[in-house]
């Protein structure tokens, strides 16, 4: 009878065990690249290392760091190596014309547009791929200069509901370099941050932009995909704060798909 019961509780508490592990949420995987062909940024290293960081303790996805272009394929690559299909997002800490070829540009925009995967582009993933007007569409915009270069920037958040902008307060003051945007459109995006005009230099002959419009973070889709973009993270002490890593943290499980949240366009604010 002992033996019958010890039988008995070992199989309840396998069944148990089957069912909660069967319940545990799969572990994404996230393709960091680091990849610089432009300006250099020091923040890179540290940046990705922070990403790998904040997946890890959370288990909720892995990160692979390259410093190349490499995995950005649907092409069966061998030797061991992962490609797009492997992969629920791609983030990018990027500048200039990077190494890829046509195909690669194809298989990216497929792997957000109609595979409805994510894309996370980090502080000059817009000073990327000017040569490649289908990129600019897809992540929202480009770099066109950063008039008051590093300076303690007045920071307004739009969106406070939105998951990666509520460790945020409605208005604050944020030291970090903060990126003018051309070839943007609120049409096609949703603006989660921006500059407070009102307590800007307009006069700096570099502000190219005569609406007062400077957005700072924002989220859209494409196709089926969801793209997330942050000027935020151009200096090293910046990955240190609390509320940027936990911005990113929640960009990019909102990219992946793991967590809601509203990307429908609206107008700028009055």
């Amino acid at each position: 009878m002992r033996t019958l019961r010890l039988a008995f509780a070992g199989f309840l508490f396998l069944s148990l065990t089957g069912t909660v592990s069967s319940q545990q949420p799969k572990v994404k995987h996230l393709l960091a690249i680091g990849e610089v062909k432009g300006f250099e940024h020091d923040s890179v290293s540290h940046a990705l290392a922070t990403i790998e960081r904040l997946g890890y303790l959370s288990g909720e996805w892995d990160t692979y760091i390259r410093t190349d272009c490499e995995l950005i394929t649907k092409k069966n690559l061998g030797k061991n190596a992962k490609n797009l299909n492997y992969f629920d997002a791609v983030l990018f800490y990027t500048t200039g014309e990077l190494d890829m070829d046509d195909q690669q540009k194809k298989d990216l925009l497929s792997f957000i547009h109609d595979d409805g995967k994510g894309f996370i582009g980090v502080h000059s993933a817009i000073d990327t791929f000017y040569n490649w007007p289908e990129y600019g569409e897809m992540v929202g915009g480009y770099f066109n200069e950063h008039p008051w270069m590093t300076f303690n920037a007045p920071v307004i958040v739009e969106d406070p509901d939105f998951p990666a902008m509520r460790y945020f307060p409605k208005e604050f003051m944020m030291t970090d370099e903060m990126y003018q945007v051309k070839n943007y459109s609120r049409d096609k995006l949703r603006v989660l941050a921006r500059l407070d005009a009102n307590k800007l230099d307009l006069k700096n002959p570099r502000v190219h932009r005569t609406d007062g419009d400077f957005a700072l973070a924002w989220v859209k889709t494409y196709g089926k995909g969801r793209v997330f973009y942050s000027t935020f993270g151009h200096r090293y002490e910046t990955w240190d704060r609390h509320d940027i890593q936990q911005m990113y943290s929640e960009a990019i499980k909102w990219a992946m798909g793991m967590i809601p949240g509203d990307a429908t366009p609206r107008p700028l604010p009055r």
